[in-house]
C-alpha cells in the first residue's frame, strides 16, 4: 500500500485549491478512467497545467498499475467534501478507499489522489451524535429519541460481519437507517453505531474473536444506557442482522437487561457452511473461470478449517477470508441453536425467502429448535432478499447495487412486536 500511495503521489501533485467545485465532474472522470477505460476522454478533464506534467499514455499506464494492485473498480459508495476538496469513496475488488479530486473554477482537474478512507462527521437529519467510550475506543453513533409519543423503548442495532457503519451501508442502501428512522416516527427510540472494525481497525488483531468484534461492545452499550439516568425506565430491545442476529442468543446470555430480541436473516448454521453454499450458488448464477477458481480455493480453506489439524495457530492464509485461527475457533465453538434454548425473553425471527446468504434452511432450523417456545415468533417474506428489500427472480449481488428501502411490512412487523407488552 505504501508503494501504491507513492506512485499516486508522483502521478499528480496538488497544485491549488479552487472554488465552485462540481462533484459530478469528478464522478464522471472516475467512471471514464476506471470503468470505461476511455483514457483520451478522461485525460481531457485535466487542466492544461497538469497536462504539461503528464501524458495520456502515463495516465493509461498508471490506471493499469492501479487495477493490478486494487482489483477492478466496482462503484462509488458515497461522495463527501471538505471545503473545496471532494472525496469519492470507491469500492474496488480488493479494498475500499477515497479518490481525492480537486477542480478549478472551470471544472478542470488540478489534483487527483488515492488516499485511505476518511470518515466524515455528517450532521444527522434525524437524531444526534452519541459517542460511547468503551475502554480506549470511542464508538461513534446516532441516537434517535422521539419528541412525541415516546414509548420508552430503545432499539440497539447489531450489524452483520465485517467493517460496517452505523447505517449498515451496502452501496446506496442503508437498512439500519431505514428501520431506525421509521421506528422513530412511530415513537421508538434507537441507537446505531459504527463498528470499531471500521473506525478502529488497529484494535482488531490476530487473537480477536466474535466477542471482540461484536458481543462485548453490545453488552457495554446496554450497560451504558441502563446506567444513564436519561434512559431510566426504557426497555432495551436488540435488533441484529445476519451475524448480529446469529449472536443474539450469545449476547442475551451475557446481559439480563434486554427485554426483547429481533433476528433479521440470522444464520442458524455455522459460518463456514454458509460460505461454501454461497460460492456454489453464485457460480450457478454466473459461471466463470474466476468464480470457479475462487470457489475451489474457498473449499480448500474450509477443508483446513474443519480438519483435525486446525488450531488457533493455523496460518490465516490457509483459512477463509484470511481470518485468524483465534477468530475461526470462536466461530466454531459457538452453537447458536444450543444457546437460543436458554433465551427466556420474547424473540422475533424474520427471513427473506429470496435471501441466498442466509437461507430458508436457517429459518426452518430456528423454527424447529424453538417450536415449543411460546415467546418466539417467526415471519418470512417471499419477495425479500438479505437486506429485506423487494425483488423478483433469484437474488444475486448486483441487486444490492440498486437503491431500495427496507420493506414497509417488515418495519410494521418489527414495530408491532416492540410495542406489544
Amino acid at each position: 500500500m505504501k508503494n501504491l500511495f507513492k506512485i499516486l503521489f508522483l502521478f499528480i501533485s496538488l497544485l491549488s485549491f479552487a472554488q465552485n467545485q462540481n462533484k459530478v465532474t469528478g464522478e464522471t472522470f472516475i467512471k471514464l478512467l476506471l470503468q470505461e477505460k476511455n483514457y483520451e476522454k478522461a485525460y481531457s478533464y485535466f487542466d492544461e497545467s497538469v497536462k504539461s506534467k503528464i501524458s495520456e499514455e502515463f495516465l493509461k499506464t498508471t490506471e493499469q498499475q492501479l487495477e493490478n494492485q486494487l482489483g477492478k473498480f466496482n462503484n462509488i459508495i458515497e461522495i463527501n467534501n471538505e471545503n473545496s476538496t471532494y472525496f469519492y469513496y470507491a469500492d474496488f475488488e480488493k479494498m475500499k478507499l477515497d479518490i481525492k479530486i480537486n477542480l478549478n473554477e472551470a471544472d478542470k482537474i488540478l489534483g487527483f489522489f488515492f488516499v485511505p478512507h476518511q470518515e466524515f462527521n455528517k450532521k444527522n437529519l434525524l437524531g444526534s451524535d452519541l459517542n460511547i467510550q468503551i475502554d480506549n475506543i470511542v464508538l461513534k453513533g446516532t441516537i434517535l429519541i422521539p419528541e412525541n409519543n415516546n414509548l420508552k423503548k430503545l432499539v440497539i442495532f447489531v450489524h452483520g460481519s465485517g467493517p460496517q457503519d452505523r447505517d449498515e451501508t451496502i452501496f446506496e442502501n442503508k437498512p439500519f437507517k431505514d428501520i431506525s428512522e421509521s421506528l422513530y416516527q412511530k415513537g421508538i427510540a434507537s441507537y446505531r453505531f459504527d463498528k470499531k472494525t471500521l473506525t478502529n481497525p488497529e484494535s482488531y488483531n490476530y487473537k480477536s474473536t466474535i466477542d471482540d468484534e461484536v458481543t462485548n461492545d453490545i453488552v457495554n452499550i446496554i450497560s451504558y444506557f441502563k446506567e444513564n439516568e436519561e434512559f431510566k425506565g426504557y426497555e432495551i430491545i436488540l435488533l441484529g442482522h445476519s451475524l448480529g442476529a446469529n449472536l443474539m442468543p450469545r449476547i442475551a446470555g451475557k446481559s439480563a437487561q434486554i427485554s426483547k430480541l429481533i433476528l433479521l436473516a440470522g444464520n442458524a448454521r455455522s459460518l463456514e457452511k454458509l460460505i461454501a453454499e454461497q460460492y456454489e450458488y453464485l457460480y450457478k448464477q454466473n459461471p466463470s473461470p474466476e468464480l470457479l477458481e475462487a470457489s475451489k480455493k474457498m473449499k480448500e480453506q474450509i477443508a483446513v478449517l474443519t480438519s483435525k489439524s486446525f488450531n488457533v495457530n493455523t496460518p490465516k492464509e490457509q483459512l477463509p477470508f484470511n481470518l485468524s485461527g483465534y477468530y475461526w475457533k470462536s466461530v466454531l465453538d459457538y452453537d447458536a441453536l444450543k444457546e437460543v434454548k436458554n433465551v427466556k425473553i420474547p424473540m422475533l425471527i424474520l427471513q427473506g425467502e429470496r435471501d441466498y446468504q442466509v437461507t430458508m434452511e436457517d429459518f426452518e432450523l430456528w423454527k424447529s429448535t424453538l417450536k415449543n417456545n411460546k415467546k418466539a415468533s417467526f415471519i418470512s417474506y417471499p419477495k425479500l432478499n438479505h437486506l429485506f428489500m423487494s425483488g423478483e427472480n433469484a437474488s444475486e449481488p448486483k441487486e444490492y447495487m440498486i437503491k431500495g428501502n427496507v420493506d414497509e411490512k417488515v418495519i410494521v412487523d418489527i414495530f408491532n412486536f416492540i410495542e406489544k407488552n
